[in-house]
């Protein structure tokens, strides 16, 4: 059989059947009286075997050692074969990430498409310098592309680049908190907060919604966080979780002062009231919690309040009570 029959049976070309044969990889049996390479069935079927190999990606010089190796053992083998193949797939979705992205930031020629892959590289830099710098340049002549600043701020432990991050996503779009709140389920909480963070630095309706369903969150921090923000946007369903965090001593300070907001409306300024009173009532006496309720009614208005303060002011628990009579003075005064 000449390499022209070869060639069409295997569909390997002339070309590549030489460059076996000078490789060793096929030999042909013999030539023919006119000098013509000659294979046989047995070539033919060598040549199907190479064939199948490489379309598993082993090179040349292993598909030799794999047909000619008695001793071979194609486990190994097999393992770094996965192991490159998955190296190789995690390369591959990376550079098509990367060009998606730079597509989304809709270049308008290729110095913005250059500065685009600039940013994204700065963005995964080792430097934090270099990544603060990334985000803070985001807005400028070319953006820094939303989906690359929210993966970017939800893995960055380095508190100042966080915060130049969250400042950027904040700034970006309207996207941004859709694509933090697969964050809020991860199961890392340094994950979690990270998210729950970002969006609250995101003053939309968008963000406030993710903050709300937040408050629900089996997390403890990510439900703090929430109800914090809420609060400050005067979100009345922030206010048991406030008032959670003040029992807890969780941010109680910060979480006292967020009830001032809603309470600003005076029929949420008495619900507070008396959700701060009834959880004062079934805490236990002489217990600090007791005190931090009491305080927290120091920014809320209204009569319900003024009565509780009054009666707390001849609580049995005299820490409390003085700090209820603090408060009414203070409260009568103005």
């Amino acid at each position: 059989m000449l390499i022209g029959e070869v060639e069409r049976r295997s569909g390997v070309s002339a070309r590549m059947l030489r460059h076996y044969e000078s490789l060793g990889l096929v030999r042909p049996t013999g030539r023919t009286g006119s000098g013509y390479r000659a294979y046989s069935d047995e070539n033919i079927r060598r040549v199907f075997h190479i064939e199948s190999l490489r379309s598993l990606g082993l090179s040349l010089a292993d598909v030799g050692r794999a047909l000619d190796d008695p001793g071979f053992a194609p486990a190994e083998l097999v393992d770094d074969l996965v192991r490159r193949t998955r190296e190789r797939i995690a390369a591959e979705t990376e550079l098509l990430t990367r060009l998606r992205r730079i597509g989304a930031a809709e270049p308008a020629g290729w110095e913005d498409v250059l500065q685009s892959v600039a940013l994204l590289q700065a963005l995964g830099s080792k430097s934090p310098g270099a990544r603060q710098r990334a985000a803070l340049s985001s807005g400028e002549e070319v953006p820094v592309p939303v989906e690359a600043l929210a993966e970017a701020v939800l893995r960055e432990s380095d508190p100042n680049v966080a915060g130049a991050l969250r400042w950027a996503l904040a700034r970006s779009g309207k996207n941004a908190p859709a694509l933090l709140a697969e964050g809020l389920g991860s199961p890392e909480a340094e994950v979690r907060e990270r998210a729950v963070r970002s969006i609250a630095e995101i003053q939309d309706d968008a963000a406030t919604a993710l903050l709300r369903d937040a408050l629900t969150n089996s997390d403890a921090v990510v439900r703090g966080y929430a109800a914090l923000e809420l609060g400050a946007r005067g979100v009345a369903e922030a206010v048991p979780t406030l008032i959670d965090m003040i029992v807890e001593e969780r941010n109680d300070v910060d979480a006292a002062d967020a009830l001032s907001a809603p309470a600003g409306d005076p029929a949420w300024a008495d619900r507070i009231a008396t959700g701060l009173i009834d959880r004062l009532g079934r805490e236990p006496r002489g217990s600090s919690a007791r005190r931090r309720l009491t305080q927290a009614l120091a920014d809320i208005p209204g009569d319900t309040t003024s009565r509780a303060l009054a009666e707390l002011s001849q609580d049995e628990d005299r820490a409390v009570a003085l700090t209820a009579t603090y408060l009414l003075t203070r409260r009568t005064a103005r």
